[in-house]
């Protein structure tokens, strides 16, 4: 089974890449699924039919769907949120503005995500592409059940006793809702959920992520930013889909200017996503809806000639390696690139005022952009080990004492120390 992932800044045209994929998925007789999980679902405008929150057939072996995200916030999130949100309107909080506040942030892409995990493991479907949300930041919400799991085992036992002695106190003290056994339980499906989630998508023998740019600054940049996170959060992405790319024999007067800036931008995306392989589409001349435009669509990003390097399948995956990868190490972080035959002397970095590094080898240069986390350290060198450039960051020091009060004032601190009758600072 595989699953493929496209994602990308809002309007770059993905969801009709991921449209065409599917398509090309199931002429080659797989049996695929394509679900929308951005909450501007079009992916019924690219098929010129009606999708909705349940399965559709579109073509043979293809099916379809747009995911409600209500009705996936009610699955995995909607317990937990009623009890946040009495939490909040007992603090005197107007409760529409209440069961918004109970949402968190990335919530309701990330419950969308999560279907993926129910049709993965039903083992009906060969292929399932994903139309993810912009950017595809909420996989960076994936990294959640690690942290997640330890509070499951570590804290929530301790909790969940240390409440069923307070609520008979409380309850007669108080009106203060306390949460009750669902809750937990409501929390530990949901990590149960998105563990499973997390595994599959990081698998990168089973999911490909995608990124979909338009030869545009701002759109490779953003691009760029979400590599580097996708990179740090260990999901492969395997290929670059350059969408809208004026065709060469285009020369009118109007269009140099565009077609110059163009050049000049995809000669950075070469740099900025070197070693993958770059697939371009050019700007049609016409909308690309319906099956026929989504067929032309398929035979330009897979098609078989050996120059583009398409097998024609879009399954396969265009590229195993880890180009750029992040983890720390004797006190640094490390940002290690492939950089093959390369010597340590014809290698000079340059850090740029944003949040980017410039790695140059003679005329060959490559831009990184840096993940917050990494762009606010100091650089403490860098070594060439083996065929991989590892750039040092040093990394700043973690105050413990300041750590421990933060954990003794905690809320459930407090209540732990006033039931065993000690005095909180």
């Amino acid at each position: 089974m595989r699953i493929l992932l496209y994602t990308g800044k809002g309007g770059v045209g993905k969801t009709s890449v991921s449209a065409a994929s599917a398509l090309r998925c199931a002429e080659l007789g797989y049996r695929t699924v394509v679900l929308s999980t951005d909450s501007a679902h079009s992916l019924g405008d690219s098929f010129n039919t009606r999708i909705g929150n349940e399965l559709v057939e579109l073509t043979p072996n293809l099916w379809g769907q747009e995911i409600d995200l209500l009705h996936q916030m009610d699955k995995y999130w909607g317990r937990v949120q009623e009890y946040l949100n009495a939490l909040f309107a007992w603090r005197g909080m107007d409760s529409l503005v209440a069961e918004e506040t109970s949402v968190l942030p990335g919530m309701e892409e990330l419950a969308s995500l999560m279907q993926i995990t129910h049709l993965a493991e039903s083992g009906v479907y060969d292929a399932i592409v994903i139309d993810a949300a912009p950017t595809g930041s909420t996989l960076q919400l994936l990294s959640f059940p690690d942290i997640a799991r330890w509070y499951i085992e570590k804290i929530m036992p301790f909790e969940r006793r240390t409440l069923q002695i307070a609520r008979p106190i409380m309850s007669r003290m108080s009106d203060f809702p306390l949460p009750d056994d669902d809750i937990f339980e409501s929390v530990e499906e949901l990590v149960d959920v998105l563990e499973r989630t997390s595994l599959l998508l990081s698998d990168s023998n089973i999911s490909s992520m995608r990124l979909v740019i338009n030869p545009e600054k701002m759109v490779i940049k953003e691009a760029q930013r979400a590599y580097a996170y996708l990179n740090l959060y260990g999901y492969a992405v395997d290929s670059i889909v350059c969408n809208r790319v004026f065709p060469q024999e285009l020369q009118e007067d109007y269009f140099n200017g565009w077609i110059e800036a163009q050049q000049r931008n995809l000669a950075l995306v070469e740099e900025a996503f070197h070693p993958l392989p770059i697939f371009r589409i050019p700007f049609f001349e016409e909308e690309v809806l319906g099956q026929e435009m989504l067929q032309r669509m398929a035979a330009t990003i897979f098609g078989t000639d050996p120059v583009r390097g398409g097998s024609g399948d879009p399954t396969q995956i265009y590229y195993q390696g880890e180009p750029q990868k992040i983890y720390a190490r004797n006190g640094h972080y490390i940002l290690s690139i492939a950089l093959p035959l390369v010597e340590k002397d014809e290698v000079n970095l340059h850090r740029s005022v944003v949040d980017e590094l410039i790695v140059r080898i003679g005329n060959w240069k490559r831009n990184i952009a840096l993940p917050i986390g990494l762009a606010r350290l100091e650089i403490d060198g860098a070594k060439y080990e083996g065929d991989r450039l590892n750039i040092l960051f040093r990394k700043e020091e973690f105050d413990s004492e300041d750590a421990a009060e933060s954990i003794q004032t905690s809320p459930w601190a407090q209540l732990k120390a006033r039931l065993q009758g000690e005095s909180v600072a």
